[in-house]
């Protein structure tokens, strides 16, 4: 039974009602608005911190689980790889479904896989809570993001996103942190309990305020480019976040390469003839969607291998306990937190083409005083000022990023925007560990190498593999110990230097694109689909 809050229109208005079926989902309450960013980023908050709360966890995790050190990287990385893989899908779900639907369901099996995980008794039970963890997340996150831009009116909605942005860059630095604290004054096994708390406050709060939006296509879901996107986006995780451990040659990784390469030009060649794709990948002829793609999938992989570094530089290099770790990197977690809500003001001024090149020059500039201040002497005073302009850089520049790619899909299909959004995001993500993570490796191990004569070649072989084992030596205080820490040191030190010019070569390839083909300022948002209809339910009373 319809009320007169819901909407329905036919195939034959479409192409006139455009402008109407777009106003159709603003929510024109400011206070109800209000309710519902708060809640997308509470929710949001739950899926971040269950991405990043293990890493401080892994040796208590071994220990009670009995697990290896392969094992351990699995239970992290399957959580990260299920989400990436079902994002797209779940996200064009969560168009049709509806997307209050689709976010309470989410959050209901995030809860209870996380529940699970706290209880796990063994590798298997672990593994298995991990994975659903992962499927509630990715219908969760492209909900939070698709919502913000359905609703929210023209004048506003860069400052919502701008607001989830900074949520979804810092949440992961908080979420360690509160990781951290946890595992110092109780056990790993409360790391869960964030999250569950987290999903509580956003489904009471969704209930009261979030609006089911959602659309009514004459065409069937797209199976098949389902199908192809998960197999093409696993495969990808699977082999950048396997590769590292297991080798690039391995017959895995090559095997998992090999299908995401395949999987993704089928794709690719699908979309372009199926009548109701998944993703419309013409309109990756867009400068905007192009660009905001290119931006983001840089950006995050320019961070996760700043922080692969930075994070053991402060623990083994400088022995800082893993608490005390998190609260260093929260400089550059709160200035982007900060930066991303200013980040729409100056988009609004001088363009979002220019705010993204400013960000990059920022990020970029911090990288390379990382490279030329950073000292085992210098301590943490010596990557401060990096940190703190890495941290306005990307501020300003993922903001403008993430609408570039939400306003060039038309709005029956955020969720399809948001979850492409957060694919991008997730895979840069894993390339900026898997190469830079590399590229630091290496400069570790061509420095350490000369450094070690006298040293027995067994501790040699050891600490060449990488710090946290020169470490280990150190602490058995042997003859040689404080030397081989000593040098252990100092190669840390330069295979971050390597590292973070690395970047610095990156951030400058992004500035040059940006400046060539960055986003230009176009408002329209016509949706490209014929035959379809949207419905918009609101929920009960609102107080």
């Amino acid at each position: 039974m319809s009320t007169p809050n819901d909407f329905n229109i036919n195939n034959a208005e479409v192409s006139a009602s455009a402008d109407f079926r777009a106003s159709d989902y603003i929510i024109k309450d400011a206070q109800q608005r209000r309710s519902i960013l708060i809640t997308v980023c509470i929710a949001l908050m739950a899926v971040i911190a269950a991405v990043t709360g293990l890493n401080v966890a892994q040796p208590h995790l071994a220990l009670d689980l009995g697990a290896s050190q392969s094992q351990v990287l699995w239970i992290i990385n399957i959580y990260a790889i299920s989400l990436a893989g079902l994002l797209l899908p779940l996200g064009a779900v969560g168009d049709r479904w509806g997307r209050k639907t689709v976010l309470l369901i989410g959050l209901a099996v995030f809860a209870i896989a996380n529940l699970a995980s706290g209880l796990a008794t063994g590798v298997e039970m672990m593994l298995v809570a991990r994975f659903m963890s992962g499927v509630g997340a990715a219908m969760i996150m492209p909900v939070t993001l698709s919502v913000i831009t359905s609703v929210f009116p023209d004048e506003e909605r860069s400052k919502a996103i701008g607001i989830w942005t900074g949520v979804a860059g810092a949440g992961g630095v908080l979420g360690m942190f509160l990781s951290a604290a946890l595992v110092d004054l109780l056990s790993w096994r409360w790391l869960f309990a964030l999250p569950v708390v987290l999903v509580i406050i956003a489904v009471l709060m969704a209930k009261g305020s979030i609006t089911n939006s959602r659309i009514t296509s004459v065409h069937g879901f797209d199976f098949p480019g389902s199908a192809l996107s998960l197999s093409a986006i696993i495969g990808a995780s699977f082999a950048l976040h396997q590769g590292p451990a297991i080798g690039w040659t391995a017959t895995e990784t090559l095997t998992a390469l090999a299908v995401a390469i395949g999987s993704a030009l089928a794709f690719v060649v699908w979309q372009r003839h199926c009548k109701a794709p998944l993703l419309n990948v013409r309109l990756f002829a867009k400068r905007s969607l192009a660009s905001g793609s290119v931006s983001l999938l840089t950006w995050f992989g320019v961070q996760a291998g700043v922080f692969i570094v930075l994070y053991p530089f402060f623990q083994a290099v400088l022995g800082w306990s893993a608490l005390l770790a998190t609260v260093g990197l929260m400089p550059m977690a709160l200035l982007m937190m900060a930066l991303s809500g200013v980040a729409p003001h100056l988009a609004a001024h001088i363009g979002s083409r220019l705010t993204i090149a400013a960000g990059v020059l920022l990020g970029g500039s911090g990288l390379a005083l990382m490279a030329l201040l950073v000292s085992v002497e210098g301590g943490y005073i010596s990557v401060l000022p990096g940190m703190i302009a890495m941290g306005i850089g990307m501020g300003l520049a993922m903001a403008p990023s993430t609408e570039a790619i939400t306003s060039s899909l038309p709005r029956d299909q955020q969720g399809v925007a948001s979850a492409l959004n957060d694919v991008t995001r997730e895979l840069g993500t894993s390339l900026g560990v898997a190469l830079l993570g590399a590229v630091f490796a290496a400069g570790y191990s061509r420095a350490i190498t000369p450094s070690l004569p006298g040293i027995p070649a067994e501790a040699a072989a050891l600490a060449s593999q990488g710090i946290a084992n020169a470490l280990a030596i150190a602490e058995q205080r042997l003859p040689y110990s404080d030397a081989l820490y000593q040098s252990a040191q100092q190669a840390f030190v330069e295979g971050w230097k390597t590292a973070m010019l690395a970047g610095v070569v990156v951030m400058v390839l992004l500035f040059v694109f940006v400046l060539l083909r960055g986003p230009v300022e176009d408002r329209s948002n016509t949706p490209s689909g014929k035959k379809d209809s949207l419905t918009t339910e609101t929920p009960g009373k609102l107080s």
